[in-house]
């Protein structure tokens, strides 16, 4: 693994240890908004709404973490523990 793939892949695990944001998620993996428009065909400023909703449906989570290369998961945490929430993931 080259050294910036290295770094990269070590700035991604740590923010996969906190709270993270979809736009630094892109920036982590060095996508640019651009990019990631071409690769849903989308328009760059379309990226940049989605990067700034606070709701949005399942389905276009899971193609903005499927265009970054990862793929979607849910987890219900709760005192007792946590559940993987399979419903919304597809086949």
């Amino acid at each position: 693994m080259s050294p910036q793939a290295r770094k990269s892949s070590e700035n991604l695990a740590e923010g996969l240890r906190k709270d993270i944001h979809l736009a630094e998620l892109r920036n982590v993996l060095g996508i640019s908004q651009d990019e990631l428009g071409q690769l849903l065909k989308r328009k760059q400023a379309a990226i940049s709404r989605l990067e700034r909703r606070s709701d949005m449906h399942v389905s276009t989570l899971r193609e903005f973490v499927k265009a970054l290369g990862g793929r979607l998961e849910l987890i219900a945490s709760f005192p007792d523990g946590s559940y993987h929430i399979k419903q919304f993931e597809q086949e």
